[in-house]
């Protein structure tokens, strides 16, 4: 025996006297979770919620019926900002969930950082000493600082950046596991680390920004996917590319009007000093255009269009390589991390015009104005290699809930890590 509270399954509905529709009920060790049939993971992870809200730390599971998947999805549910762990996993599949639970809870401590504790500059050393001891023989990397951005033309991170005393960064990290110093690389994953998202000029109002630390979720994201690929036995080069910068107002921030000249020539007139996030990825798109590699999968909390479409229960994926697009989405499917496709087309890149410049980052119309993921995708779709072929765009509208909710508790929740590292495992070194 032992006092650690335990959680059962029961495929049988409640007794009577608890009520109606009721999914977790008392036993003599602890409590039993009664199933949805038709959505197990959902009822197991409302019901997890519901035991986090009783102030329990620590539970074990145990009896029957406990999958992989209904194992994590009530860690999803029991687990907080402030308790990211406390689960003992049942069965042969804990390793599993543990190095799950490793890349998540590190995913979703950074992302749950203040603002003053996550600089740029500390986000990309956070990332380092996350990934470094996986692979320590593989993994090298450079942080490229400041004014450095500017030299090798990194107009967007440094643009962003440069209003913070702060210092924007790119972090480069490679992962190199085939000890060739010349292997190409296979796949490059690019992430937006905004630490902080004033909206700079175009200065959200405070319901907005008072979240605006979770700007920074498609780093965590991608970071914590090639951790999580990396302890599945990912054996392809990868680099990681995190374009980490916080979007603050001062005399020397980017104003409306100025003009950026990025690496490939591309001239974007800056419409919305809010529209940041395209800004960044777009160097980190074009450094991972000039590896080569054949598969390029940025991640960003990008737009609030993506929200407003999907909710906060879906990812939103974006492609113009559309066959990529569909093994994606059954990688999603196969995790069990929702992800919907939205449009985009060639034509979306010209849906911010500019007569200044090549293209604008947003239209002036609140909030982008209608289709403003899709268009945020095709000012995107500038920056890479061959029509988009092998480029994937992520925009996190699941990766963050600014409140509780019946599956989850206020924060980071780490969607999307998953479905981008069965995305790597899978395609990476495909062609």
């Amino acid at each position: 025996m032992t006092d650690m509270i335990r959680i059962s399954l029961q495929p049988d509905v409640a007794a009577e006297k608890w009520g109606k529709k009721v999914s977790l009920t008392p036993t003599a060790e602890g409590f039993q979770i009664h199933l949805d049939s038709k959505q197990p993971a959902r009822s197991i992870q409302k019901a997890a919620r519901q035991l986090d809200g009783l102030g329990i730390e620590q539970v074990e599971l145990s009896g029957d019926g406990w999958t992989l998947e209904l194992q994590w999805a009530f860690y999803l549910g029991f687990t907080s900002a402030k308790k990211l762990n406390g689960v003992q996993w049942y069965g042969e599949e804990a390793t599993q969930l543990q190095q799950l639970a490793s890349c998540f809870g590190w995913a979703r401590q950074i992302t749950n950082q203040t603002p003053e504790q996550l600089s740029p500059e500390a986000l990309a050393h956070e990332a380092i000493e996350f990934l470094t001891p996986l692979a320590p023989d593989s993994i090298s990397h450079r942080v490229i600082r400041g004014e450095e951005l500017l030299t090798e033309g990194w107009v967007g991170i440094h643009g962003v950046g440069r209003g913070s005393e702060r210092p924007p960064v790119m972090l480069v990290l490679d992962y190199n596991p085939t000890g060739n110093a010349d292997a190409p690389i296979d796949a490059v994953l690019v992430g937006k680390g905004i630490t902080f998202d004033s909206g700079g000029y175009s200065i959200k109002p405070s319901e907005s920004m008072s979240y605006m630390k979770c700007d920074m979720g498609g780093a965590a994201t991608v970071a914590a996917a090639l951790g999580l690929a990396i302890q599945k036995g990912l054996s392809h080069r990868v680099q990681l590319v995190l374009c980490c910068a916080e979007n603050l107002i001062s005399g020397h921030a980017y104003k409306l009007g100025d003009i950026l000249t990025y690496k490939n020539g591309t001239t974007v007139e800056i419409l919305n000093t809010d529209a940041e996030g395209r800004l960044v990825l777009a160097d980190g798109l074009l450094y991972a255009s000039e590896t080569g590699a054949p598969l390029i999968i940025d991640a960003a909390t990008l737009t609030g269009a993506a929200m407003v479409a999907l909710g906060n229960d879906y990812n939103a994926l974006f492609a113009l390589d559309t066959a990529l697009q569909q093994r994606a989405l059954g990688y999603a499917n196969l995790v069990q991390e929702p992800t919907w496709p939205l449009p985009l087309a060639p034509w979306h890149q010209q849906q911010c015009p500019s007569p200044y410049a090549d293209t604008a980052n947003s239209r002036p119309i609140k909030g982008g104005g209608s289709g403003g993921a899709s268009n945020a995708a095709g000012f995107l779709s500038r920056f890479v290699p061959e029509g988009g072929k092998g480029w994937l765009h992520f925009d996190l509208a699941a990766a963050f809930n600014s409140s509780n909710t019946g599956l989850w508790a206020a924060g980071a929740t780490g969607m999307g890590i998953r479905a981008i590292a069965e995305t790597l495992r899978q395609e990476a070194g495909k062609v």
